[in-house]
């Protein structure tokens, strides 16, 4: 316990850009996710066959470990924040790609015919009906990328991206208990906390669904 008082003691500024890094590399990973798995998972509800070679490809994808990910990366695009980003974006693509594609197959058809019954354009009823009826579903997605892309971020310090993971890597090295902890703590908070705001989150952009209970 004492060294883990002392760590922080002399290396708090170090600790908080390793959190940053960790935060910088999960967010990226993400929003880059959700700008392909999104579009893809809407696109593909309107073609059978694109919506079962999305979801086997990604689904295949999600079994290769992400280390060897970015192991693969790393001829193309060599070390640091870049294979490190693309592996993880890789890793949270296939829950919000198919958590998307869920959401729009099953939308309820009585409340898509009402929508044009009323003289709803196509545009309108998406963004309008479709859309917030998805959202639910397509969040929860989003909730399950990031807190498994939180988790695989550990492995971005393997190539020289850092990150909470340095730490981790470094106990390993060194054979120091009190930096495995503060890492493998670190990143376990991280991980609780996004999936908190997030469900906070979640909450707050769909209490309209507690309105009429």
């Amino acid at each position: 316990m004492q060294q883990i008082i002392d760590y922080f003691i002399h290396n708090r500024t170090d600790f908080i850009q390793l959190v940053l890094q960790h935060f910088d590399i999960s967010l990226s990973s993400i929003i880059f996710a959700m700008v392909i798995a999104i579009p893809l998972g809407i696109f593909s509800t309107r073609c059978r066959s694109l919506s079962k070679l999305f979801q086997s490809l990604f689904r295949t994808l999600r079994i290769i470990p992400s280390l060897a990910i970015l192991v693969l990366c790393i001829p193309i695009m060599g070390t640091g924040m870049k294979p490190a980003v693309t592996a993880l974006t890789i890793l949270a693509i296939p829950p919000i790609l198919l958590n998307t594609t869920l959401a729009f197959q099953t939308l309820p058809e009585p409340v898509l015919e009402t929508a044009l019954g009323m003289g709803m354009g196509k545009w309108r009823t998406f963004f309008s009906v479709k859309l917030p009826l998805a959202f639910p579903l397509i969040f929860t997605g989003i909730k399950t990328a990031a807190v498994e892309v939180i988790a695989s971020a550990t492995l971005a310090a393997y190539i020289g991206a850092g990150g909470l993971g340095s730490l981790i890597f470094t106990g390993l090295g060194l054979m120091r208990t009190d930096l495995l902890i503060i890492g493998a703590a670190s990143v376990g908070g991280l991980s609780l906390a996004s999936g908190y705001l997030l469900n906070k989150l979640d909450r707050r952009i769909t209490r309209y669904k507690k309105v009429g209970i």
